[in-house]
């Protein structure tokens, strides 16, 4: 399985970006479907993640101005985000999980996008 992260760049604080994140490849079924972050030194954390029945949450650094959302058809989770802050800058990737016949769970990485949000 193959992850494809895009939409990343550099924003102005108050600025919106979409990420977009596809998975391909061997896909039997498609489980949670998540976006972390990571900034240089720290420990990559979870933003959001929506499950296969649409439901989702959000980290509280990000409530009420992120918004995570998938297309089943497409294997695609997105990422809007938007009144970004300077803080919002990091490395976001996003994480897949796969099922399998025999209840067999799998977890893939995208190879992450860098967001600047800086003026």
């Amino acid at each position: 399985v193959q992850l494809q992260a895009s939409g990343g760049g550099l924003v102005q604080p108050g600025g919106s970006l979409r990420l977009s994140c596809s998975a391909s490849g061997s896909i039997f079924s498609v489980g949670d479907m998540a976006w972390y972050r990571q900034t240089p030194g720290k420990q990559r954390d979870l933003v959001a993640r929506v499950s296969s029945d649409g439901s989702s949450g959000y980290a509280d650094s990000v409530k009420e101005r992120f918004a995570i959302s998938r297309d089943n058809a497409k294997n695609t989770v997105y990422l809007q985000m938007n009144s970004l802050k300077p803080e919002d800058t990091a490395v976001y990737y996003c994480n897949v999980q796969t099922l399998a016949p025999y209840s067999r769970v799998y977890y893939h990485w995208g190879q992450g996008t860098l967001v600047t949000v800086s003026s």
